[in-house]
């Protein structure tokens, strides 16, 4: 079996999950502007996927034995285009960290779906951020 340290630490991701998906959707609604419509799709696109990968990693913690989060890390929507993007790279970046101490801590405890799902999860990430850092370029 896992270590609570894991259980709480799959949490964590949870309500990093959470956070993005909702500051991804809401920026979505809010981004304005001629420029920003295609902005406004890829913000809808990956909230998505961002929500998937809570319902995933929650799936996980139940089957582990233990309760899945339902509370969002702090969510930062930002006031400018600029803002929201940042934001939005940044969380990534929180996130990809994250997520890679939780696959070093899966392999040390064997836990080897756990590993594997946090690694498919850091790749979707990673295109995220990547999307995020090529909008700040423009």
């Amino acid at each position: 079996m896992v270590s609570k340290e894991l259980i709480e630490m799959l949490n964590k991701a949870i309500s990093l999950e959470i956070q993005v998906s909702i500051q991804y959707m809401w920026q979505h609604v809010r981004i304005y502007g001629f420029d920003h419509l295609a902005i406004a799709e890829e913000l809808k696109k990956i909230g998505i996927e961002e929500m998937k990968h809570a319902e995933s990693i929650a799936e996980r913690v139940d089957y582990l034995g233990g309760i899945p989060t339902t509370n969002p890390a702090k969510i930062t929507v930002g006031d400018t285009p600029q803002d929201m993007i940042t934001n939005d790279m940044l969380a990534e970046e929180e996130g990809i960290a994250f997520y890679k101490e939780i696959i070093e801590k899966a392999m040390l405890e064997k836990d080897y779906v756990t590993k594997e799902l946090f690694e498919e999860i850091l790749s979707d990430e990673e295109d995220h951020h990547n999307v995020f850092r090529t909008l700040l370029e423009k």
